[in-house]
């Protein structure tokens, strides 16, 4: 891994990828950080080891550009990166809801782009990564950001018209978890347990649900029928979740995600 790589405006996302690429193989040497604050770009350089630059240097000398400041101030670090990206310089995207399309617009005419769509278990070494390739992106430029991502999880490439989608499950999808969990650790207040004892029932009881979803290849449908005993309690509660409508109320929220992501990618912020 010779090429240099650098992250700009180097958030806790962005330090999630840098310490993943290290832990995976690449050299601190090898990787430039930039960061808004001063203090900010001095703890990173102290922590891991890289070299803080200004954005217009890391455009210049590294290989690899990573985006991964906010969506609205995108527009600003593109107008600052423009004089100094050449077309030879990959610039991947991890700002949610901006097609590729708005890079290639504002940057020198064949500058490869592919968009990433990561979720904040990246945090943990457990994100979902989801890539898309622009125009003038190849797959060399694809395994690129896979080989980057990968050491925060696990990746996935999509057409870019399925990135609004993949948003709406993966990029928002632990907030559907983390809600879940609190509405299951209340039942558990409201049936007589203390909340930390719920909490921690509750949250193992999802690991080893998600593992076994991982590593057993069935079908969810069968794992739940595994646990569904004729006349049990399962059966009971299952009937319950059916009548309240939650399997329609998830479909219903993923769409409304759906359709704000494209809001956003529109500029109908």
């Amino acid at each position: 891994m010779t090429q240099k790589v650098a992250v700009l405006g180097t958030g806790k996302i962005g330090e999630a990828l840098l310490s993943g690429m290290i832990r995976g193989g690449w050299a601190p040497s090898d990787l430039l950080v930039t960061a808004r604050r001063r203090e900010r770009a001095e703890q990173l350089h102290a922590r891991y080891g890289v070299e803080a630059v200004s954005n217009a240097e890391a455009a210049k000398s590294a290989d690899t550009l990573i985006l991964t400041v906010k969506p609205q101030d995108m527009g600003t670090l593109l107008t600052e990166l423009a004089p100094h990206v050449p077309t030879n310089r990959l610039v991947i995207s991890g700002a949610a809801g901006i097609p590729t399309s708005y890079f290639e617009e504002r940057l020198a005419a064949g500058t490869p782009v592919v968009r990433v769509m990561t979720n904040t278990p990246a945090l943990v070494d457990e994100a979902m990564s989801v890539i898309s390739a622009g125009t003038h992106a190849t797959g060399a430029h694809l395994t690129r950001a896979e080989e980057i991502f990968s050491g925060v999880g696990k990746t996935l490439r999509v057409p870019e018209s399925q990135q609004d989608a993949c948003t709406a499950l993966s990029g928002s999808g632990p907030a559907y978890f983390y809600f879940l969990v609190e509405a299951m650790t209340d039942a558990g207040i409201l049936l007589g347990l203390p909340r930390d004892k719920a909490h921690d029932l509750i949250v193992q009881a999802a690991i080893g649900a998600a593992v076994m979803l991982r590593d057993s290849g069935e079908h969810p449908v069968k794992l739940r029928e595994n646990v569904t005993s004729p006349a049990g309690t399962t059966i009971n509660a299952i009937r319950e979740l059916e009548n309240h409508g939650v399997r329609a109320a998830l479909i219903a929220a993923l769409e409304a995600a759906r359709d704000r992501s494209r809001e956003l990618a529109s500029g109908n912020g």
